[in-house]
Formats: structure tokens, sequence, C-alpha cells
């Protein structure tokens, strides 16, 4: 070991730098002595002259594995790194290093100076960045929402855990096929909006999870700005909101029914009335022919106000059904007696094809309404369309496999899969201003209760095919 320091040689400004400097500065010998080391280095670890720098740095026996010294001694040039040394108190210090070469008059490498600086302040911010970022990242994966992050093409960034636990995790998709399994842009997407004006825009949707659910959701957007200000990406985050619509759905049923049913339980109310004064007048004269047709006007007008109460109460609230035994035959001849003449009228063709299919429990009014929206919901395809020169509807009923098995098909309009999915859902109506949105869903609330199954098959242009299944013999659960 040189007993000479390196340091003596510098001119007396660079002496004074090297003392004074804000970092610690050594120079090191091939073994690792510290031949020189500036009053920082010096108030902190003592005087080391001598000493080996892993033992003052990190109380070592050995040479470090990573020494950036024996780099620089090995290679003739500069190396950095961070280690952690341990001061004479045990704590513990972070430093970032950097070491250089000092050539002898040959070229080789005489000895290497070292600089390093305490980062322990920026190892706290790091440390608290972290955890804010883990912060973050908990509440993004936890709220109780969907959240996602989107380009400019609509693609999707990053999405939530319960982003992906309903749509799945669809990383590099498009926001439009993932909720709505479209082929393109929903209009007024709220994600191109706030790309464009870079303002927070809302929307309600309805949305289409994995397992076909339909979810409806309130949706906002707020922009993700880069450096420069520039919008990058824009976060959407919806929240579920669909047992709410689905209490304001039962809400706006029960006011549609009032409303639609009101002036007709008006007219109902008038004939009771007549039925009365005949009644009356009838007893009051002795004539017992004007009592007879009274009490007949009477007992129907009770009838149908009893049946319209009911069905007012069918979509108001739940209600025990009552079952009894029924021929679905029957039932199948009453729905397609019922809508044959409008079919006839649109010039629409019925086919008929009919089995018997055997006896089950059911409501037979509201089992027959059900067939009855299917075949009304057939002819609205058909009327619609406009480019075919023929339309025709066909209806079919037979028993396979223990069920019976009732299809109804069309050559109308058709339906592509957004429609499809949110076929059921109330007051979701494909026909514009002339659908009241009930009648499916209706159609699909009594099935399920009859213990069935209701399945749509669909395309735009080629038509649909609503295919019931009923089981036989077995009463369905209340």
């Amino acid at each position: 070991m040189s007993g000479e320091n390196p340091a003596a040689k510098l001119a007396p400004s660079l002496q004074a730098f090297f003392h004074r400097a804000p970092c610690f500065m050594t120079v090191h010998d091939r073994e690792g002595h510290i031949l020189a080391a500036n009053e920082n280095f010096t108030a902190v670890f003592g005087a080391s002259l001598g000493g080996r720098c892993y033992q003052v740095y990190k109380q070592r026996q050995e040479p470090c594995p990573d020494c950036p010294v024996e780099a620089t001694f090995a290679d003739g040039k500069p190396h950095s790194g961070s280690q952690v040394v341990t001061l004479p108190d045990g704590r513990q210090m972070p430093i970032l290093v950097y070491t250089s070469p000092i050539l002898s008059p040959d070229g080789g490498v005489q000895s290497v100076v070292e600089v390093s600086a305490d980062i322990t302040p920026m190892k706290v911010l790091e440390e608290k960045l972290r955890q804010n970022r883990e912060r973050y990242r908990l509440l993004f994966e936890e709220v109780p929402c969907y959240i996602s992050v989107q380009d400019r093409e609509l693609r999707i960034v990053q999405c939530n855990r319960s982003f992906q636990e309903d749509f799945g995790n669809y990383i590099g998709a498009y926001c439009y096929e993932v909720y709505k399994h479209r082929g393109e842009p929903c209009l007024n997407c709220p994600v191109a909006r706030t790309f464009q004006d870079g303002q927070a825009h809302e929307s309600e949707e309805l949305v289409v999870a994995r397992d076909g659910r339909p979810v409806n959701t309130l949706v906002s957007t707020a922009p993700i700005r880069n450096a420069s200000g520039e919008i990058e990406m824009v976060m959407e985050m919806s929240t579920n909101i669909t047992e709410i619509r689905q209490l304001q759905g039962q809400l706006a049923n029960l006011g549609l029914l009032v409303g639609s049913v009101s002036h007709g339980i008006k007219g109902l109310l008038t004939g009771l009335d007549g039925g009365m004064y005949l009644l009356n007048t009838g007893l009051e004269k002795g004539r017992p022919e004007r009592v007879e047709e009274g009490w007949k006007m009477v007992r129907r007008n009770v009838e149908q106000i009893r049946s319209v109460v009911l069905d007012l109460l069918y979509i108001a609230k739940e209600r025990e059904p009552a079952w009894e035994s029924v021929s679905l035959l029957t039932i199948a001849n009453g729905a397609a007696e019922l809508v044959r003449s409008g079919m006839e009228r649109q010039g629409i063709t019925l086919e008929v094809s009919l089995e018997e299919a055997g006896n089950c429990e059911a409501e037979p009014k509201s089992l027959q309404a059900s067939f009855v929206n299917l075949l009304e919901n057939a002819l609205d395809a058909c009327r619609i369309d406009k480019l075919k020169a023929g339309h025709r509807v066909c209806f079919s009923l037979k028993r396979e496999d223990g069920y019976a098995v009732a299809v109804v098909e069309d050559n109308g309009i058709g339906m592509d899969q957004e429609t499809r999915e949110k076929l059921f859902t109330p007051f979701f109506s494909s026909k514009g201003l002339e659908g009241t949105g009930l009648g499916l869903f209706i159609a699909h609330k009594v099935i399920l209760k009859h213990g069935g199954t209701l399945h749509v098959d669909s395309a735009p242009g080629r038509g649909s095919r609503f295919t019931v299944r009923l089981p036989m013999g077995i009463q369905p659960p209340a």
C-alpha cells in the first residue's frame, strides 16, 4: 500500500473542491485501501485512511461481489451503481456510486476515485410513491364499479377486477365489442366525446355481461393527460344500476298498465251501470226478462273487470299462480285463432302445425297470452320488413323428450346480436314508438314462471325463430 495521498498532488483549488464537495469522495488502490477521503466522508465514517473500503463501508471481511471500484480496475472504465453501506452506529444508508480511473504515465490504472452520494431522501420518496401507487392500485381494483382505460381507437388498455369478473379480461379489444357485441362504435360514445373536447361526460348504457345478463350502467368518463397536457387515454367508470332500473321498471309497469286499462275499465263500469239499470227497472216493473238481461250484463262486466285487474296484478307484483291441468294444444289453437285475422289483414301467411302435446300444469290465460305475444311480434317483424315480396309466420307444437316444444318462426326483418340480448328487458322495443317494449318481456316472464325456457335465433334480414320448451307432467315452482 502506498502511503502517498493522491489528493495532495491536486492543485489547491481542486484540493479544496475534493475536501469540501457535498458528497463522499475517496481514492482507492487495487487492494481496496482508502488512499484519500474528503471531509464529508471522514465526518460520517471517521478517519479511515489505510482501511479497506469494504471494512469501512460495510463492515465486511472480504471484498464486495459487485464492487464498482474493482470493475474499474479491471477494465479501466467508469462504473456506477447503487449500494447500501453501514454507518459506524449501525444504521444503513443507501448511496449512489460513480467510479473513474486515475491513470499512470504508462496508461495503466494507478488508482480509482469513487464519488458517492446519500440517496436516503430519494429512497424515502420512492417508498412513498410505491405506497401511493399501491393504494391507488388497490382503489382501482376494489372500487365497486367497472373501470376501464381506453385509447383513441376505443381499445381497452386496462380494466379493474369488477370489469374482468363480469365482462372478461379483454385487454386490446374494442369496448363496444366487449360491452355490447357491436361491430362499430356506439352513437354518442362518452369516451369519444371526452377525447374530442377533454371534458367529463355521463350517459346511461345497457350493456351485456359475458354470461348474457343485461346490465344497466351509469357511465362517467375522465381524460388522462400526459406531461404536455395532451389526452392520451380516457378512463371510463360504470356503476351497475340494474337493481334500481328493475325497481323503476316495476313501478313504470304499474303506471303504464294503469294508464292503458283506465279507458277500458271506464267502459266496463258504464256497461255495469247499464246492467244495474236493467236489473233495477226489471224488478220495479216486474219484468223478469229485463232482470235476466241486466243480470247477464252485470256478470259479464264484473268478470271482465276481474280479468283486467288480475292482469294488472300480474305485472305489478308477484302473486301465487293459479295452476290447473290444461291442454297445450287447446291453448296453442286459441292463440293462433286470436292472431289469424290480423295476419290476414297484413297479407301475412300463417302456417299452423300443432300436434297433441298432452296436458301440463299451467295458467291458461297467461300462457296463451305469451303465445299471442310471440305471434304478434312475428307479425310486426314481417310488417316492418319492406325488402321481401311475401311473408309468412310458422307456428308449430309437438312433444319432444318429455317437453312440449312450441316454435314461432318468421321471415321478417330479423335482429342483430345487440337487439337479441336486450329483447327481454322491460320497455326495450326495436319498433320505435310503435312498441311498448312489454310484450316479449311479459312472455318471457310467464314462460320462466312455468318452468320453461325461451330461446331466440335470429339474424338481420333472415327472420327470427322463438323456441319455447315447457316441461310436461311437472308443476312449475310457484
